[in-house]
């Protein structure tokens, strides 16, 4: 499959997973609250109106308009990104597959939809994950970028 093709495939993929989970969240674990799979792991309905971690708090606005700043600087970036970089290419897909999923939540909800427990680790969503993952292979992307630029 061609990689131009393959990219909105593998963004309509992750939100359409975003999605379902979420909407399963809702619809069946929001009425029991958690669901204990393994000692470690729980299924646990949160509604977040903050940012990671709890941080901010009923301050859905705020993180709306941030999501919509900081989506407009990525794609405002990755027009000097060298297109060869896959680690760039795949962290920003991951990213805003991610930011976009989450966007979805608090402009339908009000809050983000969290539901995946580990129990020392704050509740959180498959979105959370892409932005995470997607954000390491950027930072990733952007050293190697950097050592390139050294070494010329």
């Amino acid at each position: 499959m061609r990689p131009l093709l393959a990219r909105p495939l593998v963004l309509i993929a992750l939100l359409a997973l975003d999605r379902l989970t979420k909407v399963w969240a809702l619809r069946k674990l929001e009425p029991v609250g958690s669901i204990p799979v393994a000692p470690f792991f729980h299924l646990t309905y949160v509604e977040n109106t903050g940012a990671a971690f709890g941080i901010g708090r009923a301050r859905n606005g705020f993180f709306i308009g941030l999501s919509f700043v900081l989506l407009a600087g990525l794609f405002y970036m990755q027009r000097s990104w060298p297109k060869e970089n896959r680690w760039l290419r795949t962290g920003l897909l991951l990213v805003v597959a991610g930011a976009v999923g989450n966007l979805y939540d608090r402009l339908a909800y009000g809050f983000v939809v969290d539901f995946l427990d580990f129990r020392v680790w704050p509740v959180f969503n498959v979105a959370d994950s892409c932005v995470t993952v997607g954000a390491g292979l950027l930072a990733w992307g952007l050293h190697l970028e950097d050592r390139r630029g050294t070494a010329a």
